[in-house]
């Protein structure tokens, strides 16, 4: 960071609290978790794991807290690394110290929902109802709602949620959602809007030029993913959305972000991190042209992580590779989800058309097998 950055002089102050604190009442988690908590959102908003790192380092000197506050950072931090066992456990100790914690629920809904565990997600939301935390509850029941077929009762209930907030954190994550849930309703014009009003609000949210990254990838305006990421090369999801776009446009920077991406990923491996694995398939297909190795990052991916773009990822890469069955989680998943997407259910479709054409060749190679078998013997 720059010397002057508002931000750096901030951890400055925060990271003086935890020395005093140390130094004063060594058991005063409080400081700790104020500054653990401040670098998770750094690392969520730049994209950027060596925050996790020093999050981590800050929660480990507390190894048997019981405090809420604290074990919801360490909650945080272990599904960013996606251990959701250990993230839904730290969360429900967390509600074990304090009942009225609403913010293990909230946590404890977006990790099920990830998994696909509508049922499970939808005790979160209620928990959230139940305590009348009804941002939280909006959130989480339009989320549910979203991906589980009801993309107009989903969207109703995220405005309500939105209405009810003033505070910019949650109105971006809401606008965001908002964006998503108009995309997929086929509604590009009212999804744009509300991407452009939660980028207006000036906070840095890898998630939110993610999402608006893919939607203007997806209508064909790779140069206007060009001017918003330029700067954010040190996110790996954002290069990999730059370096597309890039390619798309046959630019010379193009490239050098392929080569980064390959070498990133390559350390990833080394070091067991499996958290861009959805992107790492996107990288393989789309970048590399290797649907085999996609569709193996894909399908590893999946078994893990269970979102829309987890399924996009694993479908295009299947379909690539000429591996149908690989797709089979995914057609499940639309079947019982009901996730009413057009282009995803296109993608499922066309999986399904593919594999009944490639049992149906398999079938007439077997009868003109048979038929071959069934010919009398040429005569000596």
């Amino acid at each position: 960071m720059r010397p002057g950055d508002p931000i750096a002089r901030e951890l400055a102050d925060l990271r003086a609290e935890v020395m005093r604190a140390a130094k004063q009442i060594p058991t005063d988690a409080g400081p700790a978790t104020e500054l653990a908590q401040r670098y998770f959102e750094l690392a969520v908003a730049r994209g950027d794991p060596r925050y996790v790192g020093y999050a981590d380092a800050l929660v480990a000197q507390f190894p048997q807290t019981k405090s809420p506050e604290l074990l919801a950072v360490r909650g945080q931090l272990q599904q960013y690394r996606h251990g959701f066992g250990a993230a839904l456990a730290d969360f429900a100790s967390a509600l074990n110290a304090d009942p009225q914690f609403a913010v293990a629920h909230a946590w404890r809904g977006a990790i099920f929902l990830v998994q696909a565990d509508y049922a499970s997600a939808k005790l979160e939301c209620d928990a959230l109802l139940s305590l009348q935390r009804e941002t939280l509850y909006g959130g989480c029941i339009g989320l549910l709602r979203a991906y589980t077929g009801q993309l107009e009762a989903a969207d109703a209930a995220l405005q309500a949620a939105l209405s009810r907030t003033t505070n910019p954190a949650n109105r971006l994550w809401l606008l965001t959602r908002l964006g998503e849930v108009s995309a997929w309703r086929s509604q590009p014009e009212k999804a744009e809007r509300y991407y452009r009003e939660a980028l207006a609000l000036g906070i840095d949210d890898g998630y939110l030029l993610a999402a608006w990254s893919d939607f203007l990838l997806d209508q064909k305006r790779p140069a206007d993913v060009v001017k918003w990421l330029a700067s954010w090369e040190a996110s790996d999801g954002l290069l990999l959305r730059l370096a597309m776009a890039g390619n798309l446009l046959k630019l010379p920077a193009a490239r050098a972000h392929s080569q980064a991406l390959r070498d990133r990923f390559a350390a990833a491996r080394m070091r067991g991190d499996t958290t861009h694995r959805a992107e790492e398939a996107r990288f393989e297909l789309q970048l590399l042209g290797n649907p085999a190795a996609s569709l193996a990052v894909a399908s590893a991916n999946y078994q893990v992580q269970r979102e829309p773009r987890d399924a996009r990822a694993l479908l295009e890469a299947a379909i690539a590779a000429g591996n149908i069955a690989a797709a089979q989680p995914v057609r499940d998943w639309l079947r019982t989800s009901g996730f009413e997407d057009a282009h995803l259910r296109q993608l499922g479709e066309r999986s399904a058309q593919i594999s009944n054409q490639s049992s149906s060749t398999m079938s007439d190679n077997k009868k003109s097998v048979g038929k071959a078998d069934t010919k009398p013997a040429p005569k000596s």
